[in-house]
């Protein structure tokens, strides 16, 4: 069995994340997660708290196992739902877009472990002297917001560059992918675009299909313009997205409007034309859709199997 030290510090039976997808990661996904031994992560995106608290509820309804929550500093709700996550004594929170250094120690002293999303080295050093507990670098080969370095090389440069244990995140998809993740030094992955394609993932079934026919060139990254990036699956709206930002015909405030309420449009109502649908590069590995144990199942074993391989290769 993989056993990582990502495995004790979260109390979980698989070194593996569900990342936390805004209108995505609802109770369901991340509860089946949990259960299933790794580590379900509730997405909040810009949901208001009573909406954040409300998922928290219904996830320890349908576990007992660690879970965590999400919380994209962009929200405007952001210093409410840390003090949801602090009352409601949520085991772990993961951050991204932006700096959680101010909420570090409120969390901490709560319980809560902290592991915030870097996508350089220099993001990583600043944020481990926050004391944080772990950190997630992610590559840009990531589906919705991304940085500029791939996942290959970051992750030995953020392993080397900080103590605390990270966790490798943009382009893994299964078992091989845990396995590379592994052997850069990483203690564990967090996968986001696969556990879409899952029975549980309440997202529309149309958002699902535009994964598994996406092929290796399916996707875009678009906003790069309004300094946030993101990586969508290549439909109607990211082609006009892109041509509206190339040739500046808009202003920034009518190309944010533009883009706004579109991944909700896509993954609630299931509009993947005019919608964002929000997938990684991996989405051409993914052509099925399947009950998140078979699938955490599944991951492992491939793993596993590639070890042994690995194994017999060292011995010639």
């Amino acid at each position: 069995m993989i056993h990582t030290q990502l495995c004790d510090l979260l109390n979980i039976k698989y070194p593996i994340i569900q990342g936390g997808m805004a209108w995505v990661s609802t109770a369901p996904l991340v509860a089946a997660v949990s259960n299933a031994g790794a580590l379900g992560i509730i997405g909040s995106g810009n949901a208001p708290p009573a909406f954040v608290a409300d998922q928290i509820d219904r996830v320890r309804a349908a576990t007992d196992r660690p879970f965590g929550v999400n919380l994209p500093l962009f929200s405007p709700y952001v210093d409410q739902i840390v003090r949801v996550c602090i009352d409601k004594r949520v085991p772990v929170v993961t951050t991204g877009a932006g700096n959680p250094g101010p909420y570090i120690e409120a969390l901490k002293a709560a319980g809560v472990q902290v592991f915030p999303l870097v996508s350089s080295v220099a993001l990583a050093k600043r944020l481990e002297r926050y004391g944080v507990d772990g950190m997630i670098a992610e590559g840009e080969e990531s589906g919705g917001h991304v940085g500029d370095v791939s996942t290959l090389p970051l992750i030995p440069q953020v392993v080397d560059a900080v103590r605390v244990p990270v966790i490798a995140a943009g382009g893994i998809a299964d078992g091989r992918g845990l396995v590379a993740a592994l052997a850069l030094g990483a203690v564990g992955v967090q996968m986001g675009t696969r556990f879409i394609c899952t029975t549980e993932c309440t997202v529309h079934p149309n958002y699902k299909q535009k994964i598994i026919e996406a092929n290796d060139r399916a996707t875009i990254v678009t906003g790069t313009s309004l300094t946030h990036p993101v990586r969508t699956i290549k439909n109607r709206m990211s082609r006009e997205f892109a041509r509206m930002e190339k040739t500046g015909e808009v202003s920034t405030d009518e190309l944010i409007a533009f883009g706004t309420g579109k991944l909700r449009l896509a993954a609630e109502e299931g509009d993947v034309d005019n919608g964002s649908v929000m997938a990684g590069q991996i989405s051409g590995l993914i052509n099925d859709v399947l009950p998140v144990a078979e699938l955490i199942e599944r991951i492992v074993a491939q793993a596993e199997a590639a070890i042994k391989n690995l194994n017999h290769l060292a011995m010639f």
